[in-house]
């Protein structure tokens, strides 16, 4: 049996075994997913679907699963809403993975929470409570939340603007974390026979005041199992880097390109050391959109199947709402879409809009062409075609340094994650490369993280 890919030495180790997580959106990835006969229709408000697909994922030994979240329907054309299912239906996905683990043992549980439309304590609280229910198995993925519709449903006219995010997220980190830390690990004697519950002396008040938030505290739950969940950030601009290299555990990069994911994996590592942190602290999993079959041909068939059923409506607004909520809906389908339709600033998530401005620019694609292309990857790298050939192009990535690992995103689901559980995996353990069983229980033990202990007395 192979061993885990935890890290003995932590100064210049090398990981021998990526790690992997598994990104459930309700149908799949790709945006016709819910026109696939493999896909589960009624995902977006079906619990049982979720809770197999969990057991699925634990099955293939998967480090996490990383949960996405939708604060607002996107704006766009009723005609196309009617036709995209995905942001309409959506659990709130903290209460979906509580329930995932119940049925699950081993398989770390990470979820979406914005920085920008929630408070600290309560965030604080419900990842906390996330990780003594999972036995430590929890995760928060950090977001400024870049849907501008999202400010209307929380009281605010105009969404803020992309560096306030920022500037917002990197306190409310330090607020969380500061309440995670609100009782030392072993404050709580709870011993019958003195009468005593827990320690007065090993229970810390944060009395944070700062710019955005003015937080007293103590947390009222005990440290989480894992001292801190683990922090996953997704940003990739450069104050993004800066967010990541400084606090994060995990970075989601979206990138089609081995070598940009090669730059950004030795730009965020090369920043760590200002923070006191070495490259073994993180770990950049960039996402790969997936498509397997037993044959070239038979993973092709389903990738196409999914291209033809992607409705003009959809497509249009999808670009636009990835371009900064840019109205392309009188675009002509059969010519490249004009850069002046772009905005030059937006309040969305600036790196994407970049990465498809630059696309435009490199390769001109008609609209069609375009959102084709988008619309199975959502900017994410895409791999359509035999475990064998999925497996080389992921060793490859793994071996160059453009990657620790990858978060994997079926085209649709749950039948995009059998291929691959049954098909992909067995083929990266066969190379070495993956676990064939868990090493601990925890989602750090999985990731080959530390545990971090109390940031400081206060």
């Amino acid at each position: 049996m192979a061993g885990n890919h935890k890290n003995t030495s932590r100064e210049g180790s090398a990981r021998q075994q990526m790690s992997l997580a598994i990104h459930f959106h309700p149908t799949g990835h790709h945006v016709a997913a819910w026109l696939h006969p493999r896909s589960q229709i009624d995902a977006g408000s079906n619990a049982a679907h979720y809770l197999k697909m969990a057991q699925t994922a634990e099955r293939g030994k998967f480090d996490l699963i990383f949960l996405a979240d939708s604060l607002a329907i996107r704006e766009s054309d009723l005609r196309a809403e009617g036709r995209w299912p995905q942001y309409v239906a959506y659990f709130e996905p903290l209460t979906l993975l509580s329930a995932m683990s119940a049925v699950t043992s081993h398989v770390g549980l990470v979820s979406t929470a914005s920085t920008s439309y929630s408070e600290p304590y309560n965030l604080a609280r419900w990842f906390a409570s996330l990780d003594h229910l999972s036995g430590g198995r929890a995760g928060w993925n950090v977001v400024t939340t870049g849907n501008a519709a999202s400010s209307r449903n929380f009281g605010r006219d105009e969404h803020f603007d992309h560096d306030e995010r920022y500037e917002r997220a990197n306190e409310f980190v330090e607020v969380v974390r500061g309440l995670w830390d609100s009782w030392d690990d072993d404050a709580f004697v709870m011993d019958r026979a003195s009468g005593r519950y827990f320690i007065p002396d090993k229970m810390h008040r944060l009395d944070h005041k700062g710019k955005f938030f003015s937080v007293r505290g103590p947390l009222n739950m005990r440290r989480p199992p894992q001292g801190h969940p683990v922090l996953v950030q997704a940003g990739t601009s450069n104050v993004g880097r800066d967010t990541a290299a400084r606090i994060a555990d995990v970075v989601f990069v979206q990138e089609q390109s081995r070598e940009k994911c090669q730059s950004i994996y030795a730009d965020i590592k090369a920043r760590m050391g200002k923070y006191g942190r070495v490259p073994d602290d993180l770990l950049l999993m960039p996402g790969m959109a997936i498509v397997v079959g037993r044959t070239e041909a038979e993973a092709r068939e389903q990738h196409e199947f999914l291209q033809a059923s992607i409705h003009p409506d959809v497509g249009r607004a999808l670009l636009g709402a990835e371009l900064g909520n840019t109205d392309i809906g009188d675009a002509d389908l059969d010519k490249p879409l004009p850069l002046d339709r772009i905005p030059v600033t937006d309040q969305g998530a600036r790196t994407t809009v970049q990465n498809l401005k630059d696309l435009i620019a490199r390769e001109n694609p008609t609209v069609r062409q375009l959102y084709q292309r988008f619309s199975g990857a959502r900017g994410s790298y895409q791999l359509i075609g035999t475990p064998e050939r999925i497996a080389d192009e992921m060793e490859h990535w793994f071996r160059t340094k453009a990657a620790d690992g990858f978060i994997v995103q079926p085209s649709f689901l749950p039948g995009g994650l059998d291929d691959f559980v049954d098909l992909v995996i067995p083929e990266l353990q066969r190379r070495g490369i993956f676990r064939y069983d868990y090493q601990g229980k925890m989602l750090r033990d999985h990731l080959g993280l530390r545990r971090p202990s109390r940031l400081r007395n206060r």
